[in-house]
């Protein structure tokens, strides 16, 4: 994208990468989809316009053109092209810098439960130029911004920074709402009598993993949000800051869900940790039970199996006294037991 001067020819050096343009003036589009390389000219042609553009895994001589058009700070760059960086916001001398997840959970045990995107983004003065490393839908960021179109006059920049930032948080809210629904269907059977069967506290684990995931990116958006709207910044003006302020208290209420979600699918686990504890305790309590109903008659069988007499000695009444005995002893303790709910 930068343009440089050899003899009489100009050579314009542009992304090669797949990418995505809009141009913007007044509240109105007028220029979208074209080449990157004409950037410069569109911006030049159009001095009260604001640029939106989409770079889809940029090689590093791609960031460096763009780098080198809009003046990108180097420690920015570097954090645009490495993967897996912190959601933050960066202050930089004449841009700024922030990197944020875009999320996708998936309740369906068929699919991977948990998916993100990461997205860095510079704001210049008259830029938003966005860098995705997995693929997305970019269209859910043109929907906002045509639906609040009238506010890109004011906005400039800022409102397609809104537009991002909204759609990513309420992305989240979407997240963490469904996670929510899911564990209903866990919590139903992981509260039953006798605890859970073992793919359902497998279920329940996932869920946990993928509310740890999801904290991750969506922890640091509330602070993320404010910075944004800074004062010593100037990005966002008065117009906008109703708006800015609306996503953050989104992103508020997302976190405050997320830490929702950890407390309800720990408490579910726990208490189904401690229903097999109980169910545990009563089978073992029974194990008890009947091994002293049992000892009754080994003790007498054992007794009289001893070379001593005793009432009915040789006779055919006393083998029926002693079954009687045997049966009244052992009866009579199960009925103890059973009635203190241990058998």
């Amino acid at each position: 994208m930068a343009v440089t001067i050899v003899g009489h020819s100009v050579t314009v050096i542009a992304p090669t990468c797949p990418a995505e343009t809009r141009l913007y003036e007044h509240g109105r589009v007028i220029a979208e989809d074209f080449p990157a390389d004409q950037v410069h000219e569109k911006l030049a042609a159009h001095p009260q316009a604001v640029l939106w553009l989409d770079l889809y895994r940029p090689s590093a001589a791609d960031l460096a053109a763009v780098a080198e058009e809009f003046h990108l700070h180097p420690l920015a760059v570097e954090d645009a092209a490495e993967e897996h960086e912190r959601p933050k916001l960066d202050h930089y001398p004449e841009h700024l810098f922030l990197n944020v997840y875009a999320v996708d959970v998936s309740t369906d045990p068929a699919y991977p439960p948990f998916g993100k995107t990461e997205i860095s983004a510079f704001v210049t003065d008259r830029a938003l130029i966005t860098v995705r490393k997995a693929p997305s839908d970019t269209a859910r960021f043109i929907e906002r911004w045509e639906s609040d179109a009238e506010l890109v006059e004011s906005g400039g920049v800022a409102f397609l920074l809104h537009g991002l930032l909204d759609v990513v948080v309420d992305g989240h809210i979407s997240a963490t709402q469904e996670l929510d629904v899911a564990m209903d269907g866990v919590e139903d059977v992981l509260l039953e009598e006798g605890g859970a069967p073992r793919d359902v506290r497998m279920r329940g684990l996932r869920l946990r993993k993928t509310v740890a995931a999801l904290r991750r990116a969506v922890a640091p958006m509330p602070e993320l949000v404010a910075s944004a709207m800074r004062k010593d910044l100037g990005l966002v003006d008065d117009d906008l800051a109703p708006y800015f302020r609306d996503v953050e208290d989104h992103a508020r209420h997302a976190f405050d869900q997320v830490e929702h979600l950890r407390d309800r699918i720990a408490s579910l686990l726990q208490a189904d940790l401690a229903e097999q504890g109980n169910v545990l305790n009563d089978i073992t309590r029974k194990l008890a039970a009947w091994a002293a109903v049992i000892a009754v008659p080994t003790a007498l069988t054992g007794y009289f199996g001893q070379n001593l007499p005793y009432p009915g000695y040789a006779k055919p009444w006393g083998y029926i006294e002693s079954i009687a005995l045997i049966l009244v002893s052992a009866g009579g303790l199960w009925l103890y037991l059973r009635r203190r709910h241990w058998l």
